[in-house]
C-alpha cells in the first residue's frame, strides 16, 4: 500500500516521540480518547492524521508544534487586500465620479447578491437608489450640517446599534440588502455634508462597511469579506481614520485562521500591532495573533500574546463611536483563552475557561453564544465527556440554525467527525438526526 509522505513523516515521529516518552500506543490513545488502531494506522503511515489528531498528539507527546509542523499547508496564501502609500495617494486623487456605486439586486428565489459598478456608469444607467432596484432619489438641499446634521449622525448610529442586534439572532443573508442600502446612503449623505459632520459620518460608514464584511463572511463568502473590508478602510480614510487600515489586517487573520492557517495568521496579526495603534486594535491583534500561534502548536507564544492582549485591551478608552470587535464578551482575552487551549491540544483546561466564560454570555446573544459553545462543545467531546458535549450541542442547534455562519458551521462540522468516532454512544446516536438536519441548513449552498 503507497504511503504519502507527510503521513509516513507525521507517523514515523510521533511514533518516535511516543516511544521516547515511555507511553504506550494504548495510554496515547485512552489520553487523548482515540482508538489504539487509528494510532497505529497513523503511526505505520497508511492513515493520514487529521488536525485535531495532530493537535492532541502534539500536545499529549510535549511536542510544542513539531508534530503539527509536519502536516501539509492546508491552502494557499490570500491576496494582500490593503492598500500601498503610493497607491492610497493615487486613489485620493481620484475623481468622485469614478467611485463605486454598491448595487444589491434580489431574485425571484430569494437570492441575493451586491456588485459594484463605477458612478458614470450607474449615472447613464440612471441607478442612483442606494439599493439598486428600480427608481432613483437625489439628495436633498441644504446638506446636513449644525443641529440637524447631528441629528442624522445620531440616527445612523443607532440604526448601527440595531442592525448589530439583529446579527445576533438572524441570518447574514436578510440582513446584508438593507446593510449594503443603508451603508452606500451614509456614505452619500457624508460626501454632501459640511466639515465636522462629514469625517464622523465616513467614519461611521467604514464601521457599516467592516460589519458587512463580517456577515458577508459569515455568509461563506472570503474574498467578499475582504472586498468589504478594504471599503471599510476607504471609508475610514475619508473620515481621517488612518487606524482602521490595521484593524482590517485583524480582519484579514480572522479569514486565514478559519484556513487553519496559523503563520499567515500570526503574521497578519503582528502587523497590527504598532505602537502608535489603538489599545483595542492591538489588543485585538494580539488575541488573533494568539489564535494563530494556538494553531501551530506553540503554547508559550499563545499565552504570552494574550497576556498582551488583556492589558491592551484593559488600557482600552470608550468613546462615542462603535466599538470594534465583539461587544458581547465580558472579557474576550479570557474567552479566546478557552478557544486557544483548545487548538492546543489541551481539552480539559479548554473548558474549565469556556464553561465559565458562556455563563456570562446574554440569552439574546445567539451568534455569539453558538460561536463559541459549538467550540465549548467540541472540547468537551476531546476531553472524553461525550453525553456533555452531546447536550451542549443539541441545546445549540437552533440557534446555530438561525443565525446561519459558515463560521460556526465549521466549528460544528469537526465536532459532528468527533462525534462519529463514539457512533455507538447513546447521546450520539439521539443528536446525530438533529446534527446533521442543522449542518443541511447552516452549510452555504
Amino acid at each position: 500500500m503507497r504511503t504519502d509522505s507527510h503521513q509516513a513523516d507525521f507517523g514515523t515521529e510521533m511514533r518516535r516521540k511516543r516511544l521516547t516518552a515511555g507511553i504506550s500506543l494504548g495510554q496515547l490513545a485512552a489520553q487523548i480518547f482515540y482508538s489504539k488502531a487509528q494510532l497505529s494506522k497513523v503511526e505505520r503511515g497508511l492513515k493520514e492524521p487529521s488536525r485535531e489528531l495532530a493537535r492532541l498528539c502534539d500536545a499529549a507527546l510535549a511536542a510544542d508544534g513539531e508534530l503539527i509542523s509536519l502536516l501539509p499547508a492546508f491552502r494557499p496564501e490570500i491576496p494582500d487586500e490593503i492598500e500601498t502609500t503610493e497607491r492610497r495617494q493615487a486613489d485620493s486623487d481620484r475623481s468622485m465620479a469614478d467611485e463605486e456605486v454598491w448595487l444589491m439586486q434580489l431574485d425571484g428565489s430569494n437570492a441575493g447578491w451586491f456588485a459594484p459598478i463605477g458612478r458614470r456608469q450607474a449615472m447613464l444607467a440612471g441607478l442612483t437608489s442606494a439599493a439598486g432596484v428600480g427608481g432613483h432619489f437625489s439628495l436633498p438641499s441644504p446638506t446636513p450640517t449644525g443641529a440637524d446634521g447631528a441629528g442624522i449622525l445620531a440616527a445612523f448610529r443607532q440604526l448601527f446599534d440595531e442592525y448589530r442586534r439583529l446579527g445576533q439572532v438572524m441570518s447574514p443573508a436578510f440582513l446584508l440588502p438593507s446593510l449594503i442600502a443603508q451603508t452606500h446612503t451614509v456614505r452619500e449623505v457624508a460626501r454632501s455634508a459640511r466639515p465636522g459632520i462629514r469625517e464622523d459620518l465616513f467614519r461611521l460608514g467604514s464601521r457599516y462597511a467592516e460589519y458587512i464584511g463580517w456577515l458577508v463572511q459569515e455568509n461563506g463568502d472570503e474574498q467578499g469579506a475582504l472586498w468589504w473590508t478594504q471599503r471599510a478602510v476607504e471609508l475610514a480614510r475619508a473620515g481621517g481614520d488612518e487606524d482602521l487600515a490595521a484593524y482590517a489586517m485583524v480582519r484579514r487573520a480572522l479569514v486565514t485562521l478559519y484556513r487553519d492557517d496559523g503563520e499567515q495568521t500570526v503574521a497578519l496579526a503582528q502587523r497590527a500591532q504598532g505602537p502608535a495603534l489603538p489599545p483595542r486594535i492591538r489588543g485585538l491583534a494580539a488575541q488573533r495573533e494568539a489564535q494563530g500561534h494556538a494553531i501551530l502548536g506553540d503554547h508559550r507564544a499563545s499565552m504570552t500574546c494574550l497576556d498582551r492582549a488583556r492589558g491592551l485591551l484593559h488600557q482600552a478608552s470608550s468613546n462615542d463611536e462603535p466599538t470594534i470587535g465583539t461587544i458581547h464578551l465580558s472579557d474576550p482575552a479570557q474567552m479566546v483563552t478557552g478557544w486557544c487551549l483548545h487548538d492546543l491540544g489541551r481539552p480539559g483546561q479548554a473548558t474549565e475557561v469556556l464553561d465559565r466564560e458562556l455563563a456570562q454570555v446574554p440569552a439574546h446573544a445567539l451568534r455569539t453564544r453558538a460561536r463559541y459553545g459549538i467550540r465549548q462543545a467540541r472540547a468537551h467531546a476531546n476531553a472524553g465527556d461525550i453525553d456533555h458535549a452531546c447536550a451542549l450541542a443539541a441545546d445549540l442547534l437552533g440557534a446555530a440554525a438561525t443565525v446561519r455562519s459558515a463560521t460556526i458551521a465549521a466549528d460544528l462540522r469537526q465536532l459532528a467527525a468527533t462525534l462519529n468516532r463514539h457512533s455507538r454512544h447513546q447521546a450520539v446516536r439521539e443528536l446525530a438526526p438533529e446534527l446533521g438536519t442543522a449542518l443541511s441548513l447552516i452549510t452555504p449552498a
